[in-house]
């Protein structure tokens, strides 16, 4: 799954559950299904639809 991370424009590729890695290669944590932590700078940034497999 790919989703578009707003504040940066970079896509994100999940690695399946809560954490993906973006197009420059920074891990990032599913805060909620439209919002993504940074984890080397802490940032929150505002991201398309990133949805939880456990909500099915």
């Amino acid at each position: 799954m790919s989703i578009f991370d707003f504040d940066d424009g970079d896509i994100i590729v999940s690695g399946g559950g809560n954490i993906g890695f973006d197009s420059d290669g920074d891990m990032m944590m599913r805060m909620g299904d439209n919002m993504a932590m940074d984890m080397d700078s802490g940032e929150l940034h505002i991201v398309s639809g990133w949805d939880d497999d456990e909500d099915d």
